[in-house]
């Protein structure tokens, strides 16, 4: 298949890289795929398109205590997704790894991985995933990053497992979205300020800043004292 430059250069200066790990996923298949091929599915499905994450979201900004954080991530996929799928993926035009050498096809198939349609980089799913997630860290602090860590790297490691992405995808899919989050946290933090500025004189202000939905009466029911 006939490769644009970039996708080319990628290829030529990752492929040893890639190569080594995508071996390492077929090998676990070949011994857990019982196991880590629904999984890595299921994975898979949850982070399509980012919903999970603009679920997450959504909900967040349902509270006014939440409301930063669900704008912050919100921002974060959003932008994630323009550089991901919007600019780069087209750009650069990389093949799936099933697209490229007939091994990378076998073990695709050997998993009954489902089909992908698109270009290989970088990974949508990863970038939503390290987007949402830097966000998180940025916005609640230090305590998040091992949990944000792990969401990210389960969902790189479903990507690879499945042959939808070589490692080198997931890698910049995931810088991507450590600068996406970063970029949506600076955007908060004015849009915030900015209302809490005037928040005394300005009913919209001050409504953005705390209305919140009611939560349902089993959540605030706390029993007789």
């Amino acid at each position: 298949m006939e490769m644009t430059a970039a996708a080319a250069w990628l290829t030529d200066v990752f492929s040893p890289v890639d190569l080594g790990i995508l071996s390492l996923m077929h090998a676990l298949a070949a011994r857990a795929g019982v196991v880590l091929t629904p999984l890595c599915r299921l994975v898979t499905l949850l982070g399509e398109k980012g919903v999970v994450f603009f679920l997450l979201a959504l909900g967040l900004m349902c509270f006014a205590k939440t409301r930063p954080l669900g704008v912050c991530i919100f921002g974060a996929v959003c932008c994630g997704a323009l550089i991901s799928n919007i600019l780069l993926k087209d750009l650069v035009a990389r093949p799936r790894p099933f697209e490229t050498l007939a091994v990378y096809r076998a073990w695709w198939q050997s998993i009954g991985s489902p089909p992908e349609d698109g270009y290989s980089f970088p990974s949508g799913h990863v970038t939503a995933a390290a987007a949402a997630m830097s966000a998180l860290c940025f916005m609640r602090g230090r305590r998040r990053v091992l949990p944000a860590v792990c969401v990210v790297l389960v969902m790189a490691f479903a990507r690879c497992y499945l042959m939808a992405h070589f490692p080198s995808d997931v890698l910049a899919a995931a810088l991507i979205g450590v600068l996406s989050g970063y970029a949506a946290y600076l955007v908060t933090m004015q849009i915030f300020g900015f209302l809490y500025t005037r928040k005394k004189g300005d009913r919209l202000a001050a409504f953005l800043l705390n209305r919140s939905l009611p939560l349902p009466e089993f959540l605030t029911y706390k029993g007789k004292h």
